[in-house]
């Protein structure tokens, strides 16, 4: 511990102080009367980089993005009830992607407390569902141990969120305290016993899958579980938005697991009579809403690894469960003796042909086809470019034809909130200034958050947004065709020139509406030095890689005989 000061300190440099000494390098935020006395502690730490935001969902995001590149928690300051109710929204994505973050929201002052004092909010109430702890910290010389607390919380087990009140009668009292030490990761390690009995399911196994997700995952372990696969000869699929756990060139690798997935991983999950279950939830979004894969008792043998212990056993029941820790357990596998996979050769060979043959660009309706983008993106971006989206049905295209090449290539919330990734790009820029920071964002969720945009060109940030345009919620819009073939309503937009407000913010902007307007588009944007819009203008019956709005709204018509 470091010697005891020498001279009393305010709660709001106690504050910068330990996030100092947990390693802190960047905060988000939008600045907030109610902590003034922290961002003035600021002043004299230019080691600490303050990223100012326009909108607090937009610094939550990036706080949230911060901590899934980096595993340390993501660190966001606003202020009291508004700024943690546009907040919310990053906290929400943070516990459904189980990403490390702290939000630190001012609060007023300890004499108005519970008097619905002006902007006053509970915010134990309000994060308690969405987060791993919620507390206030009510004293200034108890600043060091809560901060400690706090990024213990984030990073042990399942990572999460963390929510601190900070009273403002708080942030400008005195105190003498010791800082604390850096805050150190807390994790489980599979047992012997455990791993022995994977390695014998495993053996007798003759129609494996291993299934990989969550967070927690850093380059190493990454590598140490691409060792073991190949080891084993497993073909291996990821979760939905979890892509990149293993380079997607990687003749193991078979596709990803979600809804609309390719209808022959979805036969090969079922078929499967050992799921070997490493990192991923199973969530609703997973298992095609617990369909794909039995709940509570699967067909399948279940091996089911995750890092949090109140996971297992939650929905699925396993064979075999073992609470460890992403790098703890990948480094454990890799130990492990192999087992003969030449037993499920074919297996793993036409897994990954059916993936291959699922990347082939398909036709559809218009000029631009974005299978057309995907496939001169893979060509023609750097390997480690990092790639972000929102939310919406024209990230089905993303996760279908682009090649993830490694650990943190692809950035996008498996919460599925729209207005993530622009915030999200902006973030990983700041983290990685030397790699290529690309973004897909419908028109809908580019309006959301696409005033970060402004961000990016007040700190220089040079990322490239795609904006599709199809003139609608097109998610909601394909399950209203469905439920409701014909129609219409509370879908349709109405859209600005993305290029021109591009412009307008000092930004390079272009429109493109045809296959050969795309690749000259992208070049003059790369080369402009400029964070940048290219507007990607598609036709609105170009709703998934499979299908149109006619024809979803002939089969709903057909089935409720219409």
């Amino acid at each position: 511990m470091k010697p005891h000061p020498s001279a009393p300190r305010s709660g709001g440099q106690l504050l910068i102080d330990a996030l100092r000494v947990h390693g802190a390098d960047t905060i988000f935020c939008v600045p907030g009367e109610s902590y003034l006395a922290a961002l003035d502690a600021l002043h004299d730490h230019r080691d600490i980089r303050l990223i100012v935001c326009r909108q607090e969902g937009g610094a939550a995001n990036m706080a949230e993005a911060y901590g899934k590149l980096t595993g340390r928690p993501g660190i966001c300051f606003v202020t009291r009830g508004p700024g943690a109710t546009n907040a919310s929204i990053g906290v929400h994505t943070g516990k459904q992607d189980s990403t490390p973050m702290i939000l630190f929201i001012g609060q007023v002052g300890s004499d108005a407390i519970d008097r619905e004092a002006f902007q006053e909010i509970d915010f134990r109430r309000m994060f308690g569902e969405m987060s791993k702890w919620v507390a206030s910290i009510d004293r200034a010389d108890r600043v060091p141990e809560y901060v400690s607390r706090a990024f213990h919380t984030a990073v042990a087990g399942r990572p999460g969120p963390v929510v601190l009140a900070l009273p403002d009668d708080m942030l400008v009292a005195k105190a003498t305290v010791p800082d604390t030490g850096p805050y150190t990761r807390v994790a489980a390690h599979p047992g012997g016993q455990d791993l022995q009995r994977l390695r014998a399911m495993l053996a007798e196994a003759r129609r494996p899958l291993a299934i990989l997700g969550g967070n927690g995952w850093s380059q190493a372990s990454c590598e140490d579980l691409k060792a073991f696969i190949a080891a084993n000869n497993l073909p291996a699929a990821a979760v939905f938005r979890r892509q990149d756990l293993l380079d997607n060139r990687d003749p193991h690798y078979v596709g990803d697991i979600a809804v609309g997935m390719n209808p022959a991983l979805d036969k090969r999950v079922r078929e499967a009579d050992l799921l070997l279950v490493i990192g991923a939830r199973l969530g609703e979004w997973t298992t095609n809403g617990y369909t794909l894969i039995q709940a509570p008792c699967p067909t399948q043998k279940l091996i089911h690894v995750h890092a949090g212990v109140e996971e297992l056993g939650s929905v699925y029941q396993a064979d075999l469960a073992i609470n460890s820790g992403m790098p703890e357990f990948a480094a454990a596998a890799k130990a492990l003796a192999p087992v003969d996979g030449n037993a499920w050769k074919s297996w793993t060979a036409q897994a990954r042909a059916d993936f291959e043959r699922w990347q082939q660009p398909t036709d559809m309706p218009g000029e631009l086809n974005l299978s057309h983008v995907m496939m001169h993106l893979r060509k023609r971006l750097p390997e480690n470019t990092i790639v972000t989206n929102d939310a919406g049905n024209f990230a089905i295209w993303v996760h279908r034809f682009y090649a993830y090449t490694g650990f943190r290539t692809q950035l996008a919330p498996t919460s599925g909130a729209m207005g993530y990734g622009v915030p999200a790009a902006v973030a990983a820029k700041v983290v990685h200034p030397d790699r290529t920071v690309v973004c897909f964002c419908g028109d809908g969720g580019f309006l959301m958050t696409g005033q970060e945009l402004a961000t990016a060109v007040q700190y220089d940030l040079p990322i490239v947004v795609f904006v599709v345009n199809n003139g609608m919620f097109g998610t909601i819009r394909m399950h209203q065709e469905r439920e409701y073939p014909g129609r219409v309503s509370g879908t349709d937009l109405r859209n600005p020139d993305f290029a021109a407000l591009a412009r307008a913010y000092g930004a390079h902007g272009e429109c493109v509406v045809r296959n050969d307007e795309f690749e000259p588009a992208l070049e003059r944007a790369l080369a402009s030095g400029k964070p940048a819009i290219i507007e990607l203008k598609i036709e609105q019956e170009a709703i998934t890689p499979r299908t149109t709005i006619a024809a979803i709204r002939a089969e709903a018509l057909k089935t409720k005989g219409g």
